[in-house]
């Protein structure tokens, strides 16, 4: 029988995750104004990237993992459509709130996916929770403290997934652990 020996599609989905989130969360820390780099990166990197690690991850047999990539791949192209036509009916910030509300809730039960894998994996899935939720009241208070607070919790988001694919490329690549990530003994 014929072995297949695929690459490891979760550092491009993590990478394209993790860039993308820190550069949306510096604006959402009230660094910079969204922008066509922002976008572009929600189409590209984060959206579109993530998509084909997660057809991969489906290639791999990889449930979690095809469900992770491809939902916060289509996550980035809603998000940059709904930035591009805000003004549509339907669009105003407190409706939004809810659509990140409803992010955080799946996030949230795909925490629960992550018990078992690495530690690394599950801050990610963690911190992701509750910046969708931090947002989500940002978005039906208007309050620009929880939009900061969410900003820079953002921040910490990404760079754990930026430190999760470096570590599986690096660690790979290697062939023992370098950076570490909490792997749970089975």
């Amino acid at each position: 029988m014929e072995q297949n020996n695929y690459a490891n599609p979760a550092p491009l989905g993590l990478m394209g995750f993790g860039m993308t989130t820190v550069l949306l969360n510096i604006h959402n820390a009230g660094f910079f104004p969204v922008g066509t780099m922002i976008m572009a990166m929600g189409i590209f990197y984060g959206g579109i990237a993530q998509i084909i690690a997660g057809i991969l991850e489906f290639k791999k047999g990889n449930t979690f993992g095809m469900t992770a990539f491809c939902s916060y791949g289509f996550f980035w192209l809603t998000l940059v459509f709904i930035l591009v036509f805000k003004g549509l009916p339907g669009t105003d910030t407190a409706f939004i709130g809810w659509y990140l509300f409803m992010w955080g809730v799946f996030t949230f039960f795909m925490w629960f996916g992550t018990f078992g894998k690495n530690r690394a994996i599950q801050f990610v899935f963690l911190s992701l929770t509750i910046l969708f939720w931090l947002l989500a009241i940002r978005d039906w208070t208007g309050s620009v403290a929880t939009g900061t607070i969410a900003g820079w919790e953002g921040i910490i988001c990404g760079l754990s997934a930026i430190y999760l694919a470096a570590a599986e490329i690096v660690n790979e690549a290697h062939g023992r652990v370098v950076l570490p990530i909490g792997e749970i003994k089975k």
